[in-house]
């Protein structure tokens, strides 16, 4: 049986989609703890208060953001944003109780930045939502073409 070669540009936007939804996934997944799921923020199903800065709207972001870099709508700005809050969350909450992400415990929040600010750059891959709907809308736009133009 022969083997078939895949290139690397051909894998590249494979990976980079899948690496993408599991992110984004992950991320609202880590959103909805801010509002009781998982275990909540205390492990007892605990949320954070309504309103409050900067936890709820950090679980809404993480919530939203995670939703939209998951579907792949609004990939690139969602992602910056998402990358923004994790970099705000490392340096407010984190890098001040010691100087490295292992002893602050921010790991979590320095790779999120820098995955999502990986994403915002190199957009999202395979497999995202908007890439149907913009297929979708030139397919529309060809068949109101009359046939005579």
């Amino acid at each position: 049986m022969a083997r078939i070669p895949v290139s690397q540009t051909q894998l590249t936007p494979v990976v980079l989609g899948v690496v993408r939804i599991v992110v984004g996934l992950l991320f609202a997944f880590h959103g909805l703890q801010g509002f009781g799921a998982f275990g909540g923020i205390d492990g007892q199903g605990g949320g954070v208060p309504f309103g409050v800065w900067p936890g709820w709207w950090a679980s809404v972001i993480e919530l939203i953001g995670g939703v939209l870099v998951l579907l792949g709508l609004g990939t690139r700005a969602a992602a910056l944003i998402c990358s923004g809050a994790m970099a705000y969350a490392y340096f407010t909450v984190h890098q001040p109780l010691a100087l490295l992400p292992l002893q602050n415990m921010g790991e979590t929040a320095a790779l999120y930045s820098w995955v999502f600010l990986l994403i915002a750059v190199t957009g999202p891959g395979r497999f995202a939502l908007s890439s149907v709907l913009r297929r979708r809308a030139a397919a529309e736009r060809v068949e109101r073409v009359p046939a005579g133009v």
